[in-house]
């Protein structure tokens, strides 16, 4: 439990959000060309003044395009149990986020490895595209083990069907940054955000984290088959966020792996 606390600590303040575990520098969409030249001042010594300098220089970064040297392959088993939960509903200042409890026990088996799920946001517009193709909206439940290792499950977000669990997120979710939404009582299934049908096609990936300090190493799978959720949702939506995407980074070599 202790355990889960920390890593989701270092991933809510390194990834998505600005908390007091430590005093990460301001970054803000509108400057993604400039993030890996921004300087903690309270560092002196490279590489440390650059914290962000691998979302310059990486070279498996993400987004990409899904579409771009894709290659059909067997890939391991992907499994997912995402029960019920009381969540934290957390307006990170980058993004509208949805933190599971302490308590879930949700989770992704990616062949004998299990992943935790720590939280899920959204962004608008997506960040992956296909074939320069880009959605209204993405989805990503973010997964930490123990041992640090980050898995990331994107959702394509087209406009259609209302979606019953977003509005209780869009009507729960604290409108100032750095809120949290807690004690509610509403409990929520994160299973009812995915696919409905084609769960088992996606594309895979080696990548990083899309903020940040855009650390690679980062298993990504992307399913194929968008979920819907209605104009109004997406408006909603964009009054809390908008361009909080980054944009499609170079291959720079990788294989998309798909399973369609």
């Amino acid at each position: 439990m202790k355990l889960k606390t920390i890593l989701s600590n270092i991933i809510l303040t390194s990834t998505f959000s600005v908390t007091t575990v430590f005093a990460a520098p301001h970054w803000a969409h509108e400057e993604q060309e400039e993030w890996g030249a921004i300087e903690d001042a309270e560092q002196l010594v490279v590489p440390h003044m650059f914290p962000y300098a691998t979302c310059g220089i990486g070279k498996h970064q993400s987004p990409v395009d899904l579409a771009a040297q894709s290659q059909k392959q067997k890939l391991n088993n992907l499994k997912i149990n995402y029960g019920a939960d009381f969540p934290v509903f957390y307006n990170s200042g980058h993004g509208v986020q949805v933190n599971t409890s302490l308590q879930y026990e949700g989770r992704i088996k990616i062949g004998k490895m299990a992943y935790p799920l720590i939280q899920f946001h959204f962004h608008e517009p997506s960040e992956h595209v296909v074939n320069g193709q880009t959605f209204p909206a993405e989805l990503h439940f973010v997964h930490v083990r123990d041992d640090g290792k980050l898995a990331v499950l994107g959702v394509l977000i087209e406009v259609g069907e209302e979606n019953e669990t977003f509005q209780t997120i869009l009507d729960n979710m604290p409108h100032e940054e750095g809120e949290r939404n807690e004690g509610t009582g509403l409990k929520i299934k994160p299973a009812s955000l995915l696919p409905r049908k084609h769960k088992n096609q996606y594309y895979s990936l080696a990548g990083s984290l899309t903020t940040p300090p855009c650390s690679e190493g980062v298993e990504w799978y992307v399913f194929a088959e968008p979920i819907s959720i209605s104009n109004d949702q997406l408006d909603r939506l964009i009054s809390f966020y908008s361009d909080n995407a980054r944009h499609p980074q170079d291959l720079n070599g990788r294989v998309v792996s798909t399973s369609k």
